[in-house]
């Protein structure tokens, strides 16, 4: 790392700590700064999946599986090239010792911690591991390595000797799916998370660099790798351009198209996410620009939120289209048939007779949906728009809480904002679905009682599953 950015990124990192204790969400978390303008989304998905790569990495069961696991859930520490190391490792809850495990490394940022990364700082565990550990739903092993000097230098290759012998330990404890290996970080995490790109690719799956520069070095770097970079166009700590170089290895090294893909204007509040055309199959590579600074969790429209960013769901939607061990099922839900926009109604739900509310009539953002007897209220008075959001009180929306998808994800409402987890479709069958997660609007426990808190749910035809309008 040049001795000049070491400086310049550490200095910037602890001035904002100082004005703000951040988790690794609320803001450049503890690295660097807040964003600015926020985002309007374009994003093209990425069509390329992991069949190559799959057959030619054949997943093998790890040492781990069928064993009674001996690791627990917690801080662990290890010798690695002579010193002691540690990390903190999170096993899933009813963990299966003969199910293979998608695994996921997250580096934190320059003065950073492990800890930081593990808990989600304020944003808790709405944005733990960048938040994908809310997405994963107990589906995934997740490690957060602690760097030297709470940085990631790698001098030598000692930080790259930690990771195969953490990968090492893990797997020989546990049931990994080799072939589901993933690596993300931020700022310094981001510079060791290309840092894997280049020297194990034939380890890792893909990666995921948050406003990374090449920071921890780049031994190799000529294999293709499956590719994420994110990056503000007005980042003053790591400049865009570094981003844009990090990203242009692989899209070498994978065989894509070279583009100049399209970056959203300063002040537009928008983010654009590119899939490269071109690439090899099962190596593809993602750009998402967005107007804003040096920070890990921009929101569209300004702001820097752990809990309400885009990218949480964006890199494990990534990550998850190798995944070998989970097939995605053919959709069977019928054309949708939303209403007309400005349609405003009540929205009735099929098994109880009673109309979707907002708990109180609060207006307050994270202010829980609920069934209620239907009494023609404001709070029960839900407006369609072109964009597919179920409006309340003018200017708050139907949202699903920290843009979860898993299962029993709460429903709340929020400050419209224009992300996938305020989006719903009404199908023909009577069912709600979010655009974001795919699953139904769903009353808990099936209950048909005033209260009732609303949910999403893998989509099953129940009535605690179909509204109706009016």
């Amino acid at each position: 790392m040049d001795p000049f950015l070491a400086i310049s990124v550490t200095l910037t990192e602890r001035s904002i700590m100082r004005r703000r204790r951040l988790g690794f969400g609320s803001a450049a978390a503890v690295a660097l700064l807040v964003l600015g303008a926020g985002a309007t989304v374009t994003a093209v998905t990425s069509g390329s999946g992991g069949t190559a790569w799959a057959a030619t990495q054949a997943a093998t069961a790890t040492a781990g599986c069928g064993k009674a696991p001996t690791l627990t859930s917690g801080q662990r520490s290890l010798q690695s090239g002579g010193q002691n190391r540690n990390f903190i490792v999170r096993i899933p809850d009813n963990y299966d010792r003969f199910h293979p495990y998608r695994l996921i490394f997250g580096f934190h940022w320059n003065g950073g911690t492990a800890n930081d990364v593990d808990s989600g700082g304020s944003d808790r565990e709405a944005w733990s591991y960048y938040g994908l550990r809310q997405q994963a739903n107990n589906s995934t092993i997740f490690v957060a390595p602690q760097g030297n000097g709470n940085g990631w230098a790698n001098p030598g290759g000692q930080d790259l000797t930690f990771v195969d012998d953490m990968i090492r330990l893990i797997e020989s404890d546990l049931c990994v799916d080799t072939t589901q290996l993933f690596s993300l970080g931020f700022s310094y995490g981001g510079g060791m998370s290309y840092a894997i790109a280049c020297a194990r690719a034939t380890v890792f799956r893909a990666v995921a660099v948050y406003s990374g520069g090449q920071l921890s070095g780049c031994s190799g770097g000529t294999q293709p790798i499956a590719y994420m970079g994110i990056h503000g166009i007005s980042d003053s700590v790591l400049n865009i351009s570094n981003g844009r170089s990090l990203r242009d290895r692989f899209v070498r090294n994978n065989g894509c198209t070279a583009q100049n893909p399209p970056e959203p204007a300063q002040g537009s509040g928008r983010h654009v996410i590119t899939a490269y055309s071109g690439c090899r199959q099962g190596y593809p590579v993602v750009w998402a620009a967005f107007d804003g600074g040096h920070g890990p969790g921009p929101v569209d429209g300004g702001g820097e939120s752990g809990a309400r960013t885009w990218t949480k769901t964006e890199v494990w939607r990534f990550f998850t289209q190798f995944d070998s061990t989970t097939p995605v099922p053919t959709p069977t839900t019928p054309v949708p048939t939303t209403p007309s926009p400005g349609n405003s109604s009540a929205i009735r739900n099929t098994a109880s007779g009673r109309c979707l509310d907002v708990n109180g009539a609060s207006q307050a953002n994270g202010t829980a949906a609920i069934i209620w007897d239907c009494n023609g209220q404001n709070n029960q008075t839900w407006t369609s728009t072109d964009s597919g959001e179920l409006r309340v009180f003018g200017g708050k929306c139907l949202d699903v809480s920290g843009a979860a998808t898993a299962n029993g994800a709460s429903v709340v409402i929020w400050d419209c904002n224009g992300q996938s987890n305020q989006q719903w479709r009404f199908t023909a069958d009577g069912t709600i679905t979010g655009a974001g997660s795919g699953r139904c609007l769903d009353v808990s426990d099936n209950s048909t009682a005033n209260g009732a808190r609303a949910q999403i749910r893998d989509c099953t035809g129940s009535a605690a599953q179909k509204w109706s309008r009016g």
